[in-house]
Order: C-alpha cells, then structure tokens, then sequence
C-alpha cells in the first residue's frame, strides 16, 4: 500500500491516538504509559523495537539496503503546569501530537511492505522539557550510523498558519540558572546586625535588568523565582534560592550572557557581603540550519500542501533540546519541521488547542521526508 494513502485512509485512527495519548500525558522521565502504548503498537506493525531499562525511550526501525540511517525523532513528556486549578501532567506543547505523527509515519512505511534504500529510524525520546532527552537517547545509540535526522513541532498560528510549514525552526538557546543566596539572620527589627537575602536578590534583579548588550540577535534574562526558607516574617532571611530565565537566539549571545551572570553575582557578593553559590541548569543550544536536510523537506512540503504553502524560516525565541543533536555532531544534516496547525492561544498554554487536520497533512510531510533522504 503506499504509505500516503494508508495515512489517509486512517485518519480518524491517527486522530484517535492523538487522543489517547492526550489523555495519558506524563512528566519527563516518567512516559511508562506513554513509551509502552507506542512500542506496542510499533511491534505490532513488525518493526524493531528497543527500549531500556533506564528509561522509557524508543529507537525503532525499518531494515534498509544499507547501512546508512534515516531518522525521525519525536519527544513524550508533557509539562506539569496549572490546569483548570489543578497542577497535573498536560500536553500544552504537543509532544502528543509529534509523538502521533512520527508513530503513523513509521506504521505507513512499514505497511507499505518496501524495504528501504536506507534504514529508517524513529526516535521517540523522553525529558525533552528537562532538556536531557536528546543526550540520554545519544548515549544509548540513537544516533549510530545516522545521515540525516527530522524532527517536528506544532507552531502558534502567528508564527506558521495552518496548512503550511516550514523546512526549519529556527531556535534559540535558553537555560536556566539556578542559585543559592546565604546571608546572616538577625531580628527583623536590627536588620544591620544580619545581612539580608532578600536585598542581595533585589540587587541581582536591578543588575540583571541593567545587561545591555551589542548584538542584533534578540535576548532576554530575569529572575523568574525567588523562595527564603524563612517561616517567620519578622526574621531577616538567611537563605534564599532563586531561578533566572535566559534567553538568547545564538549560542554566542548566551554564552555572554553566562559570563555576565558570572560578574553579576560576584559584584553582589562583594556589595552585600551574601555568599551565592550558582548553576547552570536545562541549558538548549540555538538551531544549527543544514541546507541540504532543509532542501528535502521543502520537497515534501511541497509534494503535500503545494509550493505557496512553504514558509522558508520559522523563528522562535523558545528553545528545544533536538538542538543537542548537531551541537554534539557537527555536520549531522538535521532539521525540525514547523508545522502550523491553527495552534492557538499558544504554546504552554494550558488551554492549548490546534486543528486536528493538522496531524493528517504533517504525518504526510514526515513520512514523504524520510522517504526521499532514503534516496539520497
């Protein structure tokens, strides 16, 4: 059967998995229900399955002619975030809706029942929002004899409209830096027998709000937590732990932004007399654009939803952990799909919504993708 008709004709099944997976979503590194409902259904149409046992990542396959490798990565893990009053596990960033596009595009080529030039590869990856994901599934193999590797990822309408795509997001580097203040307590009412966390805190606020730098590429950083261990409110606070967002659209740009974190705190150190200790924690890099991984997929766009409906770039301050795989490989042909889909209000959104057409057209845009790399 070609596989662009075995989508079609299963449309509302893959629509359904969609939302089963919804309804089943996990935090990083905890996808069990998750990893288990896509290896199933992935031996069931005869492909290769491995899993491990240290985590719930997939690497599945289609045997080829040759050694070379194909892959199509998709991430599990939902975010935990506030829903409705309730804090719980929510796919607000469509890794449900990657994971049911890469799973279809793997059971249309297997159904298809043609062997391969190359062997094609399907990644279904853990912890992409504790941006650890990718080096774990490297660790394990994930990358073994790969040529070129795709990704996907729904964008907010304002960003890709619906029925069109993108050969490639273009990402930024984003981190997060966390820290520890230390000060001395004293009663609230001799604040200058103590040294108080909470203006050493202030004082890295009003620094970090003071970065400027010379650079046309956009950025951001500001402190986006902030917590004493004081039960008492008229005790000056000795300990604080803090959390500072950064962004950045090169890794270059966020590599100043480190080093001017790092003379941010010492300079509050020294003015406040507070010892803070600090990490960096779930850093991204930016996206590494590949022309020739681009180039395919603007075919496969363009075999699906016509030339007039090809973005050539879609620019995204958010960060992505598909990135680790050509910042640790350099030269690896990678590129992740934008696939606009009606995403509104927006992602992580806890009231995320998209056409569910979408899944159709990009499960086709995937599987035409791996089929003309494995020509290459």
């Amino acid at each position: 059967m070609n596989p662009l008709q075995f989508i079609e004709q299963n449309k509302e099944i893959v629509q359904n998995t969609y939302h089963e997976l919804h309804a089943i979503a996990e935090p990083s590194w905890e996808e069990k229900k998750t990893s288990n409902f896509i290896a199933e259904r992935l031996k069931n149409a005869g492909l290769t399955v491995k899993t491990f046992p240290g985590h719930y990542g997939i690497i599945a396959e289609i045997p080829g002619y040759s050694d070379k490798v194909v892959a199509l990565r998709a991430d599990m893990d939902a975010l935990v975030q506030e829903v409705d009053g309730i804090v719980m596990p929510n796919h607000s960033c469509g890794h449900d809706a990657h994971s049911t596009m890469v799973l279809y595009s793997a059971l249309a080529l297997a159904a298809a029942g043609n062997r391969p030039k190359q062997t094609l590869r399907f990644i279904f990856q853990p912890a992409e929002e504790k941006g650890e994901g990718a080096l774990q599934m490297m660790k394990d193999g994930a990358l073994e004899n790969v040529s070129y590797l795709f990704g996907v990822h729904l964008r907010p309408a304002i960003e890709v409209p619906y029925m069109k795509a993108s050969p490639v997001i273009v990402h930024g580097s984003a981190g997060t830096f966390r820290g520890t203040i230390k000060g001395v307590q004293a009663h609230a009412s001799r604040p200058q027998d103590g040294l108080n966390t909470i203006d050493a805190a202030a004082l890295l606020v009003q620094k970090l709000k003071q970065i400027r730098l010379e650079s046309e590429m956009p950025y951001s950083i500001k402190m986006t937590q902030l917590q004493t261990e004081n039960g008492a409110s008229n005790v000056i606070p000795e300990t604080a732990n803090f959390a500072i967002d950064a962004r950045a659209q090169s890794n270059e740009v966020m590599n100043e932004l480190r080093k001017l974190t790092q003379e941010i705190i010492e300079e509050t150190m020294e003015e406040t007399g507070t010892t803070i200790h600090w990490f960096v924690e779930e850093l991204v890099p930016a996206a590494t654009l590949h022309k020739k991984a681009m180039e395919i997929v603007v075919s496969a766009i363009t075999d699906i939803l016509a030339e007039e409906n090809v973005l050539s770039t879609c620019v995204s301050q958010g960060g992505e952990d598909f990135h680790f795989y050509t910042a640790k490989n350099q030269g690896l042909a990678a590129t992740m799909v934008g696939l606009g889909c009606g995403l509104s209000p927006g992602l992580h959104h806890p009231q995320m919504k998209f056409n569910l057409d979408a899944l159709i057209y990009g499960t086709k845009i995937l599987t035409r993708t791996l089929l003309l790399a494995s020509e290459e």
